[in-house]
């Protein structure tokens, strides 16, 4: 069995604590969290769990062998920093640090120590976006033009991250694991409208070495809450929407023709596809319970997690980068290749 020790019981930190209760391979050590009404909720739900405010029992416990990171983002660092130097696995809730410093030092130490370091990006396991990735690399899609997102909603607003390290953070790692080509620029754009409050809503554009390119729309202002993706190819087109209950992707085979006359460019002809559409079936597993499965075999046999530290490193850099545009009023940023 392998202990684990979870730092933070705030709103993911439940999750976590489940999904590691019924992974088999796990064994819930002790749970930390500085506010006494969430350690009381957790020694009522689990007498048998060590619960404590000092995090430094957490990863001092010889019992425990890996630790899973819940908490704000800029203690992120500090505390995966500590678990790896104490010689434990590392799981962080997304993003993996607050800046691309950071995360790489995270990144160094872990590999200095042959340790196991994985970002939680938890929409990596859906289902839907496995499928998505294998409807991409097995050529379904054809050539990819275009990947444009919606993730709005009114609120959670937070008090150390903007809505781009919030939201747009879930989409970067979407499109770092699906597409086989990265990002090589960003521009953000986006507002506060609360008084010395977080940019609450922002349009952030990816370039790429090819004539694809990706848009996000993130919003903590809207009325409604949408989750909505649309994937165009040059063969397939894909609805990817988080909040259908059955169907969550539709794949339609739509789209354009170009018959080029050779003569003269003018007279090329533009034509129309219109085909049939499908839903695969997904499976059901919840996404979490893949991740935690997923890190207990990387744990065990050495192996790469599919969201390692670098591939969190990458996310962050995005992130950063979109900032710095964001502060320059949608300026375009190179990212680092």
């Amino acid at each position: 069995m392998v202990g684990i020790g979870i730092l933070g019981y705030g709103y993911w930190g439940p999750n976590l604590v489940r999904n590691f209760l019924e992974t088999p391979g796990f064994h819930v050590v002790a749970v930390a969290d500085r506010n006494p009404a969430r350690l009381a909720q957790v020694q009522q739900r689990l007498p048998g769990v060590i619960t404590t405010s000092d995090e430094r029992e957490v990863w001092e416990n010889p019992q425990v062998d890996a630790v899973a990171i819940a908490t704000p983002v800029s203690t992120h660092f500090e505390l995966a920093m500590q678990c790896l130097r104490a010689g434990k696995h590392v799981l962080v809730e997304k993003p993996l640090a607050a800046t691309p410093e950071h995360a790489a030092r995270l990144v160094e130490e872990a590999a200095q120590r042959k340790l196991t370091l994985m970002v939680d990006h938890t929409f990596v396991y859906t289902p839907a976006v496995q499928k998505l990735k294998q409807l991409i690399s097995d050529g379904s899609v054809g050539e990819t033009y275009y990947y444009d997102s919606v993730r709005i909603n009114l609120g959670l607003f937070q008090s150390d991250v903007d809505v781009l390290w919030d939201l747009a953070v879930h989409d970067l790692s979407i499109i770092e694991d699906i597409f086989p080509d990265k990002p090589v620029a960003i521009s953000a754009q986006g507002l506060s409208h609360v008084p010395r409050g977080m940019v609450d809503m922002a349009y952030l554009t990816l370039f790429f070495s090819t004539q694809m390119i990706a848009h996000l729309h993130v919003n903590w202002l809207a009325p409604v809450k949408v989750r909505r993706t649309l994937i165009g190819g040059s063969r397939k087109m894909i609805v990817y929407d988080e909040l259908e209950p059955s169907e969550k992707i539709k794949v339609y085979d739509k789209g354009i023709t170009i018959d080029d006359n050779p003569e003269s460019v003018h007279q090329r002809r533009i034509g129309y596809r219109s085909g049939d559409m499908w839903a695969p079936q997904l499976a059901t597993t919840e996404a979490l319970r893949t991740a935690t499965a997923h890190f207990l075999d990387c744990i065990r046999t050495g192996r790469t997690p599919t969201t390692d530290g670098a591939a969190g490193l990458r996310v962050v850099r995005m992130l950063e980068a979109a900032s710095r545009s964001l502060q320059q009023r949608g300026n375009v940023v190179e990212l680092e290749r």
